[in-house]
């Protein structure tokens, strides 16, 4: 059976109805709902000075989804950390770690939009040497030692009661063989670099991780007329895919995020899925166990009320179907 996950990156484009207020206080409820729900996990985004209000502060927005939840671990993916001090980077996730029970999962990444860069004084060529540094920066800072940063002695304080797992992502060769050398684990942006950090692995003598799991490309909705959802949904979806592919293209870099001429070739890649609900139950069925599978509710600013819609059939319509002989399975 799969893993649940939900993420928000709280985007609003201007053809949105809902206002932002509206879509951030939507989206903590959802995460409260999914950890009634036994998900494995919520992953929040970030990404400055977009034009759609991109969620700019992933920690404050982790902070509001631990007061509200038990159980559902809490991703930054990506934490964009070249952007960030790192001192106070290390104090807000100790604060996080504390507050979330040891929840909370940074995953590191380099980032690639020139503009976000320039907006705090700094250049992508800045992003190595922060990047070689920052992973042992961290595991020094959570022992709540003192230790020497830049010629100063300083400390971090509180120091967490569980230490993150200190996760790197990217799609460069650079980025895989840093992650073996400095990471606990590595996600890959595009599959191909993921035999890199493997072979570095085995290299560097350490454990090999196996082979990574299949990033899911498909995000799921359920509806009671799938056609008329989607009809609804495909601005919204369309905007992500855009969006994501623009500031692909523009900045050099790998995506899986495509342009798509029309509503009709979005829905035939596959990227977005609006089941009914035999066919979300015959779906889940058929997955492998531990296998992801992604809800991203409110994708593209999408209404509030038509995204509870599908949650709410998850919940009465589906849920229960599969609950009865898979006891745990979305844990």
């Amino acid at each position: 059976m799969p893993l649940l996950m939900t993420r928000y990156d709280l985007r609003r484009p201007d053809f949105c109805t809902a206002s932002r207020s509206e879509l951030y206080k939507t989206a903590i409820d959802q995460v409260a709902w999914a950890d009634r729900n036994n998900f494995l996990a919520v992953v929040v985004s970030e990404h400055h000075g977009a034009a759609d209000g991109y969620l700019p502060a992933s920690r404050v927005m982790a902070a509001a989804m631990a007061a509200r939840t038990n159980n559902i671990q809490i991703h930054l993916s990506a934490l964009i950390a070249p952007l960030h001090d790192p001192v106070r980077m290390a104090e807000d996730l100790a604060v996080l770690s504390l507050l979330s029970d040891g929840r909370v999962m940074p995953i590191l990444s380099a980032g690639y939009r020139e503009e976000e860069f320039a907006a705090i004084g700094k250049t992508l060529g800045d992003r190595k040497n922060y990047m070689d540094m920052i992973i042992p920066f961290l595991r020094q800072a959570f022992t709540g030692e003192p230790f020497e940063y830049e010629g100063r002695e300083i400390v971090i304080t509180p120091k967490p009661d569980v230490v993150p797992m200190l996760i790197m992502g990217g799609s460069s060769k650079a980025a895989a063989l840093r992650a073996a050398r400095d990471a606990d684990y590595f996600i890959p942006t595009v599959p191909e670099v993921y035999e890199i950090y493997r072979e570095e692995l085995k290299r560097l003598g350490k454990a090999d991780t196996g082979a990574t799991a299949k990033a899911p490309s498909t995000v799921y909705f359920v509806a009671e007329n799938p056609d008329e959802y989607w009809d609804k949904l495909a601005p919204h979806a369309m905007h992500e895919q855009h969006s994501y592919a623009e500031w692909a293209e523009k900045s050099g870099v790998s995506s899986p995020y495509n342009f798509y001429a029309d509503n009709n070739s979005l829905r035939d890649s596959g990227k977005y899925s609006v089941l009914t609900s035999s066919e979300m139950i015959e779906t889940i069925n058929g997955m492998h166990k531990g296998e992801p599978m992604i809800l991203s509710p409110l994708v593209g600013g999408f209404d509030p009320e038509l995204s509870w819609q599908s949650l709410r059939l998850f919940e009465s319509e589906v849920f229960p179907f599969i609950a009865e002989s898979t006891t745990g399975a979305f844990k």
